[in-house]
């Protein structure tokens, strides 16, 4: 008699938030946590140093933060590990900056704040496929 071992779920997909309002990314973790493998920072500097130790599948940064805009990090990104998949947040109603940070950091998507949880997991899952 062969027995076949338990099959191993898959990995869950890593996502790592970046963003300085500590109450938003708290909110997007606990939301995202039901479907991905989440991690949190608070800066570009601290994502790229957790990028730098451990996979991940997406980014999902603010524009606006301390010390350093969003977009110059997802550029970076892009050039470092371009199999990560990038998106955008902003609170900034402006086409012409979300039209032109498509092109240069390579975005899955860009959304604008307040972002709607379903919205979110929506486009992640989106980038993953494509």
């Amino acid at each position: 008699m062969i027995v076949e071992p338990p099959a191993i779920p898959p990995a869950r997909p890593a996502v790592l938030i970046v963003d300085d309002e500590a109450a938003l990314r708290n909110v997007l973790g606990e939301i995202l946590a039901e479907d991905f493998e989440v991690a949190m920072t608070a800066s570009a500097r601290e994502a790229e140093q957790l990028m730098a130790q451990r996979h991940f599948d997406v980014v999902v940064c603010d524009h606006l933060m301390p010390g350093e805009v969003g977009l110059e990090f997802l550029v970076r990104t892009l050039e470092r590990w371009p199999q990560v998949r990038r998106i955008m947040v902003t609170g900034y109603m402006n086409p012409e900056l979300i039209s032109r940070s498509i092109g240069l950091a390579g975005l899955s998507a860009c959304l604008l704040k307040p972002v709607r949880a379903g919205e979110l997991v929506k486009a992640i899952h989106a980038a993953l496929q494509g």
